[in-house]
């Protein structure tokens, strides 16, 4: 059985900052997310964490909202990652989604999430 993991960070930057924090290779890797290939084109290829993670963008509108098959590890399918922005008094909303988690990895990918990526990533940003 396949699981999924939903959260909402709500992050003190604007959505341009928070976009460029999920597909800047150079900024993915100031929040920890690096060694990483990426970018905000759909058909990408992408690798986080010098490959740890990786997959393709499957759907991206700028600013709005990226999905991504994800890999980690061995796995024989991918998972699905929906990241959904939206702003909200000079913040932004961003809602993860992460369906077909394999079940012997769902708590740890989702304390992941907080401990590894959008943690981090939110914690960054909310600095500037």
């Amino acid at each position: 059985m396949k699981r999924i993991i939903k959260k909402i960070y709500k992050i003190s930057a604007p959505i341009e900052q928070v976009w460029g924090a999920l597909v800047d290779p150079e900024i993915i890797d100031k929040w920890g997310g690096g060694p990483a290939e990426m970018d905000g084109k759909i058909g990408t290829e992408f690798r986080l964490w010098g490959g740890d993670i990786h997959g393709k963008n499957i759907e991206v509108v700028k600013e709005r909202k990226l999905v991504q098959e994800w890999f980690g590890g061995d796995w024989p399918e991918p998972s699905t990652v929906i990241f959904t922005l939206k702003s909200e008094d000079n913040k932004t909303i961003l809602a993860l989604e992460h369906t077909n988690v394999p079940d012997e990895e769902v708590d740890d990918i989702d304390q992941g999430w907080d401990d590894y990526y959008l943690g981090p990533l939110k914690e960054m940003l909310d600095k500037k």
